[in-house]
């Protein structure tokens, strides 16, 4: 009986290489946000109207009555710095800002120019920074230098004027007059590209990642890994022609396809190695996920090998199999049921003498009680006698119980999951079905995987392979037979 945990997700660390693959699989969502970030950067960039910004340096020194001695010096020198911490807010008043607006015809109030105006002081120094703001470079020196020559005038004529109408002790120098800026101060373009680029960059991988972790479908082997201790099989890549062609194996065995049906060959002659039961049902969780495709190709890869393989249509509600294989199915397993033929009139050869198909015949009312009858035990037993495979295409697992029923009465059941399409909880839901009869989960094989990518699975440049190989005396040894074996021939 198979492990109890087969069918539960299992919460294994995320490791690096799970975000190198999630990055890997998002670089396309990663870079247009990437590019977005700069774009919006760049749009900004050029909307934004350039800002100048011009500076002008003063240097306010007071000196004491009579100083005459280097006391009355320090005396000075801490009383002018004790005065500059609180000039940075005169500097921003309207009695000083008044007086520039109209010397200058700037058409501005006081108030609005001061948002254009900034005024620092260095700690322990006697200095004062004055920082103009203005869309046009000559202008914004022109204000500078207007601020400081208006603020010594404020300062030194009106609020340190002596009463007796004598002379200020407070004098205010310019030493660092403001002159035109060569380049705007904002927009800094480099820099906003810069952040646009890290912006863009970060909210792409969150991106990525959330979506990662929205995304409840089946993608790839890693996510049949989180989700059940059954081996993954094999893998079988998208081919958009797959209703055209629908038998790759036969109709172009050199194609990566082909090969990838002969590796999930080679891997089921590992499983089920402690029976001698070599009747398998091939299932899934829903229809369209390439349960009969992976049936038919399946058989003929292993017919290829010179085993005797029958491969039986169980789908009595939706039979595909004789369609599929070009086969006339209208009489088959219904009737070796109900007792109305015999198996040896309706088992159809394929290809070869290896391989036999018994078609679906006509559609039951009841599929599964005929499924589920020792008439259809009898069948298989004698099936396993007379061949050394026998597979069995199921209805899906989760809106019948057709493929429960059958996977009881064989060596247990390959379950197919569509990479894009399956979600995690019904293959979780389509094994655990399994489970709970007792029935024995073989493995998992993905259909539908991308050709490229890190969901891609481990498919390799076999075409170049066979091309290499054409100028080789091959014989093919029968229809569709494999390389190996044409070379052995």
């Amino acid at each position: 009986m198979p492990s109890s945990s087969n069918a539960r997700e299992r919460h294994d660390p995320v490791e690096l290489r799970d975000y190198l693959r999630i990055l890997r699989k998002g670089w396309i969502l990663i870079v247009a946000m990437t590019l977005l970030g700069v774009a919006v950067a760049a749009t900004v960039s050029i909307v934004m109207t350039p800002k100048y910004v011009a500076y002008t340096q003063l240097f306010v020194s007071v000196q004491a009555s009579g100083a005459s001695d280097s006391g009355d010096l320090v005396q000075g020198s801490n009383a002018a710095q004790a005065k500059v911490r609180s000039y940075g807010d005169v500097v921003t008043s309207a009695r000083v800002l008044g007086p520039v607006t109209e010397e200058l015809n700037l058409g501005l109030t006081a108030q609005d120019l001061a948002e254009q105006v900034s005024a620092s002081t260095p700690i322990d120094t006697v200095l004062i920074d004055i920082t103009v703001e203005d869309a046009d470079a000559e202008q914004a020196a022109n204000i500078a230098n207007a601020v400081g020559e208006s603020f010594r005038s404020v300062v030194v004529n009106d609020l340190e004027s002596p009463e007796d109408g004598g002379v200020s002790l407070v004098r205010i120098e310019t030493i660092e007059p403001a002159i035109v800026p060569s380049d705007p101060a904002s927009p800094r373009v480099p820099l906003n590209l810069a952040l646009g680029f890290l912006v863009g960059l970060v909210l792409g991988v969150a991106a990525a990642i959330l979506r990662s972790k929205l995304d409840t479908r089946i993608h790839g082997a890693h996510d049949v890994e989180h989700l059940t201790d059954a081996a993954v099989l094999g893998g079988i890549s998208y081919d958009p022609d797959a209703k055209k062609r629908p038998l790759i194996v036969h109709v172009d065995p050199r194609n990566p396809r082909s090969e990838s049906f002969r590796s999930l060959r080679t891997n089921l002659q590992f499983v089920n190695l402690d029976s001698n039961a070599r009747a398998f049902v091939i299932t899934s969780s829903l229809p369209g996920e390439g349960k009969t495709t992976t049936t038919a190709n399946l058989a003929i890869a292993i017919a290829e090998t010179g085993a005797r393989v029958a491969v039986i249509d169980g789908d009595l509600r939706l039979p595909r199999l004789a369609d599929a294989m070009g086969l006339e199915g209208a009489v088959g397993l219904t009737d070796v049921l109900i007792g109305r033929a015999d198996l040896a009139d309706v088992l159809q050869p394929w290809g070869t003498n290896a391989l036999h198909v018994l078609p679906a015949g006509r559609v039951p009312p009841n599929p599964s009680e005929l499924l589920g009858s020792k008439a259809m035990v009898t069948l298989i037993s004698a099936l396993s006698q007379s061949f050394d495979y026998v597979l069995i295409d199921a209805p899906p697992l989760l809106p019948v119980t057709d493929a429960a029923i059958l996977s009881k009465l064989t060596g247990g059941a390959i379950v197919i999951a569509a990479a894009g399409r399956t979600g995690k909880s019904e293959l979780q839901a389509a094994l655990r079905t399994l489970e709970h009869i007792g029935s024995r989960v073989l493995g998992v094989v993905l259909t539908m995987l991308p050709t490229k990518g890190p969901d891609a699975y481990g498919y390799g440049n076999y075409g170049a392979i066979y091309e290499m190989e054409q100028d080789e005396p091959v014989a093919l040894a029968s229809v569709g037979a494999s390389p190996e074996r044409a070379r052995r021939s």
